[in-house]
């Protein structure tokens, strides 16, 4: 028996953008062989709201701002400790488009975020300070939907971000595992599903969905 969506569930598509696919500068491995499940995930929802990730060039979260700094080391800012990355999904650039490949037509909403220079913003919800709101939560709640399903890149930052915050903000929250792919750096695959499992966030397989 497969799983039951309500018309009051919302699938949120995390950020399929050309830069984490194959070929782009912050590629995430397998980025491109969810793309047809997530398309036929998305026949099943009435509604879909997507993530985009929009930065300036010369955002704080680029290694290329920090001399000395190589991707994937972290530095010490004003709310933590942020890994920094390749430049990516900077606005106006192609690497930023959302695949043309993702076919969803009945999408409802982009969210970007990432666009405040000094802040990152992995989370649908809310930026890296943990205090900036991008007014997901309340499109949400003022539509008063059911259920959040969350799939996209990567597994293991802006997707389990995004579902930590949705239980955060009072919603039941599941992620389609293998609607997803983690990027892993340095175990964070591993320590994503287990913050999501202690959370609460439902771990499913999408031909629970599917049948």
């Amino acid at each position: 028996m497969s799983l039951a969506i309500a018309p009051d569930d919302v699938l949120i598509v995390v950020d399929m953008q050309y830069d984490f696919l194959p070929g782009g500068s912050l590629a995430v491995a397998g980025g491109d062989e969810i793309v047809p499940l997530i398309n036929t995930l998305a026949k099943r929802f009435t509604n879909v709201v997507l993530t985009q990730d929009w930065h300036p060039a010369d955002h704080i979260s680029f290694a290329t701002q920090h001399p000395g700094k190589s991707a994937f080391e972290t530095v010490d800012l004003d709310y933590g400790t942020q890994v920094l990355w390749p430049d990516h999904c900077v606005w106006g650039s192609h690497g930023a488009e959302i695949s043309q490949d993702l076919d969803i037509p009945h999408a409802q909403l982009i969210i970007r975020k990432g666009y405040n220079r000094l802040i990152d913003s992995y989370s649908g919800f809310q930026e890296a300070d943990r205090d900036t709101l991008t007014g997901l939560a309340g499109y949400l709640n003022e539509r008063d939907v059911g259920r959040l399903y969350v799939v996209g890149l990567a597994a293991d930052f802006c997707v389990a971000w995004t579902a930590l915050d949705g239980v955060a903000g009072g919603f039941g929250v599941t992620v389609i595992e293998d609607a997803t792919r983690g990027i892993d750096n340095a175990g964070s695959l591993e320590r994503a599903w287990a913050d999501m499992k202690g959370a609460g966030v439902v771990r499913v397989a999408s031909k629970e969905i599917l049948g």
